[in-house]
This record gives structure tokens, C-alpha cells and sequence, in this order.
């Protein structure tokens, strides 16, 4: 019996404006995240009795710490010969060699990510909010998690972060990469899962007392968002060639989860 499978075709990479200039789907999503997340901190803020003062500068640190983070994640952990091969453009949206180009922010790493937003709400809290870290991430968290999926939503737009190939009926032809297989949408089945998660720890503050223990939701963010990537890497084609068996059987993306996910048992089960 044939299997059907969705062949993915994509016209463009993004909207067309000024000429070349592109607006890449990729950067689309990221827009779309740091949009929704400063409405649901500033829904979170209202509850909290916060100022939108301090919503404002949050919304400054989230970003820059985001950003930053993750491309100083995917350079080290991915892609460290670009510090020699082409250094300006680890910093910058523009690739200079061989040609310059406009790329936009390309090549970030979650994990990075994730060290970046924790360092940029450690400096928020010290200087604006004076509360306790791990009060503003037990918050953060919740826009973090839906904005992760439209990140991963991004990639699929891309046909990058592709699974291994697959003879599975979800799996999805990028005609993209001038391949006529199917692979597994890793894309997809990480975007879904931070769904779930979303609504999870949503579900979580909203509806229950677990946000007085400070750091409890932060740990349990840790251990779901982190736990679902280990799975799906088993799913996911190796980011960096030579790494499927990196460290005891694990590619990059497991290895690097594995720390998180104890930071998390811990958070959720230290003492008071």
C-alpha cells in the first residue's frame, strides 16, 4: 500500500519589500513571539500588581537576552569555526563572506537561549524589579513556552532542523532541500510539545497555588521542556555532522539538555 505522504513546497522564504529586502517568515515568527509574550506578562503584571513601567524595560531585557543568548549558543555549541570563518557575522543579522547579505538572525540555539534569558532576568531583577530571580521566571516561563513553538514554527518554514527520514504517514517531503523522501517534521512535533507545556504551566498559575513556591514552576518548566527536546532529538537529523553518538550515546541536543533537566528536579523538590 502507498503511503501519502505531505510533500512541503514553500514559494518564498518570507514577504518582499523594498526591492531585495525580505522579511523572512523565520524572523516573522520570532516578531510574533516577543509580541504575544509582552501580552501575556502584561496580563501576568496586572495580576501581580506590577507597573507597565517595568513591563517595558522587561520586555528590553527578554529580547536582548533572547537573542544574544541563542546566537552565542548556536556559534559555540554548533558553529565554532564562524568566529574564524566570518566573525562580524555572529553578532550582527548580515553574513560578509563571501558575499554581504542581509540574513536576519539565523542560526539560533535554545539552549543558549535559555542561559541568555536567565542571565538578562537575573540583571532585570537586580536593577528594576528587586524581587527574587526565580519569582520573574517562574513567570517568564509561560510566554516563553508558546513563543518557543512559534520559533520552531519558523524553522519548519525554513525545511531546516529536519528529522531523519522516515517511511512514517506523518512524514513530510522538503522539496526545499532537492530531496523526493520524506523525514520526520522534528519542527513540528517539538512546536506541539511546547504547546502542551504551555498550557500546562499556564493551567499551573492560574488555577492553582503551586506559584508560591518560588521556583516550583520554573523547575517543572525545566524538566517538561527540556525532557520533550531529549525525545524528539531521537526524531531530529544531527545539527552537526559527527555528533549522533556525541557523549554516551547522546547527540548535542540531549547532552545539553541533561544539565536542565536536573536544575529542574532540583528547583522543584529543594527544601523551602
Amino acid at each position: 500500500m502507498e503511503i501519502l505522504q505531505f510533500v512541503w513546497d514553500p514559494t518564498s522564504e518570507g514577504i518582499s519589500i523594498f526591492g531585495k529586502f525580505t522579511i523572512y517568515y523565520y524572523s516573522l515568527m520570532w516578531m510574533l513571539a516577543f509580541v504575544l509574550g509582552f501580552y501575556i506578562m502584561q496580563i501576568i503584571y496586572k495580576k501581580e500588581g506590577l507597573s507597565m513601567q517595568k513591563l517595558d524595560s522587561l520586555f528590553v531585557y527578554t529580547i536582548v537576552g533572547t537573542m544574544i543568548g541563542a546566537r552565542l549558543g548556536h556559534v559555540i555549541f554548533y558553529q565554532f569555526e564562524l568566529f574564524e570563518q566570518d566573525f562580524f557575522s555572529v553578532f550582527l543579522p548580515f553574513r560578509f563572506k563571501p558575499n554581504f547579505e542581509f540574513t536576519g538572525f539565523r542560526g539560533l540555539a535554545s539552549h543558549g537561549a535559555a542561559i541568555g534569558i536567565i542571565t538578562a532576568m537575573y540583571i532585570y531583577n537586580t536593577r528594576i524589579l528587586k524581587k527574587s530571580v526565580l519569582w520573574i521566571l517562574d513567570r517568564i516561563l509561560i510566554p516563553v513556552a508558546i513563543g518557543g513553538a512559534f520559533i520552531r514554527f519558523g524553522n519548519f518554514f525554513n525545511s531546516e532542523i529536519v528529522g531523519k527520514k522516515t517511511d512514517s504517514v506523518f512524514g513530510i517531503v522538503f522539496s526545499k532541500l532537492g530531496e523526493n523522501f520524506a523525514r520526520h517534521p522534528a519542527q513540528l512535533y517539538e512546536a506541539f510539545s511546547y504547546i502542551i507545556i504551555f498550557l500546562i504551566v499556564a493551567h499551573i498559575y492560574w488555577r492553582t497555588e503551586k506559584v508560591k513556591k518560588t521556583g516550583y514552576l520554573f523547575g517543572l518548566f525545566f524538566i517538561l521542556l527540556w525532557s520533550s527536546r531529549f525525545v524528539v532529538e531521537f526524531f531530529k537529523q544531527a545539527q552537526v555532522e559527527g555528533r549522533e553518538d556525541w557523549i554516551f550515546g547522546m547527540n548535542t541536543g540531549q547532552t545539553l539538555s541533561i544539565p536542565f533537566i536536573l536544575i529542574g528536579f532540583y528547583l522543584m523538590f529543594r527544601g523551602k
